[in-house]
């Protein structure tokens, strides 16, 4: 896999969101025009794109659409049951330092549980409703 991708109104701060959970941002551009149409299937396309890494490689890529205007299917802050791509999760080392450190910069936090013995999971909200789950393997 490449990349996941969130397209969002608030490019800047939902970029920020993802930086504070360690990721880097490889670049961010404008793209628009016909070729860009076609690829995605909409005409009139122009829309900002920032792409991110994790430490590993993975990617989150951010979309801020300017033309169309971007389409919201329901509520911002969906619960994790709602039919879709409802989260993206990432490994880390320090679950309970990086749970408390996002919550600093503002992300909520849903749940935590320690699943057996092998992980402590938690899921946070960050802006535009994303939902982060957050991996902790024990032992």
């Amino acid at each position: 896999m490449d990349n996941v991708l969130f397209v969002v109104e608030d490019l800047e701060a939902t970029k920020a969101f993802f930086l504070e959970l360690g990721l880097k941002l490889e670049g961010e551009s404008t793209v628009e025009g016909p070729m860009v149409g076609k690829l995605i299937g909409l005409t009139n396309v122009r829309a900002t794109l920032a792409m991110l890494r994790t430490p590993d490689g993975q990617g989150i890529e951010l979309d801020k659409f300017h033309t169309p205007d971007a389409i919201r299917f329901g509520p911002v802050n969906a619960p994790v049951n709602a039919l879709g791509i409802r989260r993206v999760m990432f490994t880390v080392d320090n679950i309970g330092a990086v749970v408390e450190h996002m919550c600093a910069h503002g992300a909520e936090l849903i749940g935590e549980m320690q699943y057996e013995s092998a992980y402590h999971l938690a899921y946070i909200r960050g802006p535009e409703g994303i939902i982060v789950g957050l991996a902790e393997q024990l032992g």
